[in-house]
């Protein structure tokens, strides 16, 4: 019997879906990586410079200018937060309490968002922007009371994973000033070799095994240069407060591959307070309609 074709109306859906998988692969493979010797910030320059690699060689082909003037500045500094520090500071959340926690603590970021739209933008928030807050406060809290095996909720992993969110947020804010202006391939092509130089002097090289670098490149092609193509084409065609619903697989992914591969799994107390961050997310995202960044 022949397969069906895909229905053209599910396809965004499905292209959201396979982007949020491979998000999902991001703890999993560096966690890989490290395990067999790289260190969390080699881990970092070497997904933001191999990505950043084939990001400037996705703009060439199509052509599109890169930012210039102040926003070449702003995009360069955009690189070393969102690109050094986030990358930095999410591959040692792996290490430090496991690939399922510091993917949940990811989705911190939407609370960021609205934190930071209500202090510098002066931009209200509502019951539903409270109410998420406070979910995330609330989860957050339940994860480090929960704990859970093969996962360690100390001041290390939430520390990295916060400072991940955060920064992961910074996506949000930039863009929303930047990627209706520029083609995005061409504002990484430029933020994420920014950002592998931000890292560099930080890094500590060690010998790779053939292993090593199969996890390196996955991160980088799949994780990221790939993961985001396939964000971006869904997100022309469906909503984005749809897209968000169905991207927070992402943790649900992590989570699931960290049990069968590692034998990390959260408590129950610890499930709840995942729920709640995710729950807090996605609350933001009906609101807001942007709450999932273009790219991790």
């Amino acid at each position: 019997m022949a397969a069906r074709p895909v229905n053209l109306a599910t396809r965004p859906a499905l292209l959201i879906l396979t982007a949020a998988v491979l998000w999902g692969l991001l703890g999993i493979l560096g966690k890989q990586a490290q395990a067999a010797g790289v260190s969390p910030l080699e881990v970092a320059f070497w997904r933001a410079a191999m990505a950043g690699g084939l990001y400037a060689l996705h703009t060439a082909v199509i052509r599109a200018p890169l930012p210039r003037g102040r926003d070449l500045w702003i995009t360069a500094a955009f690189g070393i937060a969102g690109v050094s520090v986030f990358y930095g500071t999410y591959q040692l959340a792996v290490r430090a309490g496991g690939a399922s926690l510091a993917s949940v603590l990811l989705y911190t970021a939407p609370a960021f968002v609205a934190l930071m739209g209500w202090a510098f933008l002066r931009e209200r928030l509502g019951l539903r922007e409270l109410a998420a807050v406070a979910g995330t406060l609330a989860g957050i809290a339940l994860i480090s009371f929960g704990g859970g095996q093969g996962v360690t909720v100390g001041p290390a992993a939430l520390g990295f994973g916060l400072a991940a969110g955060f920064t992961y947020s910074l996506y949000y804010v930039y863009g929303k000033a930047f990627f209706h202006r520029y083609a995005p391939p061409a504002l990484l092509a430029v933020a994420l070799p920014v950002g592998a130089l931000g890292l560099l002097p930080l890094v500590e090289f060690a010998p790779k095994t053939a292993p090593a670098w199969g996890s390196l490149l996955a991160l980088s092609f799949f994780s990221t240069y790939l993961a985001y193509l396939a964000y971006s084409a869904g997100l022309r065609h469906l909503n984005a407060t749809r897209a968000s619903v169905i991207a927070s697989v992402e943790p649900v992914v992590a989570a699931a591959l960290a049990a069968l591969l590692y034998g990390e799994r959260l408590s129950a107390l610890a499930l709840l307070g995942a729920a709640l961050v995710i729950g807090a997310a996605l609350l933001l995202s009906v609101e807001k309609k942007e709450t999932h960044p273009p790219v991790e």
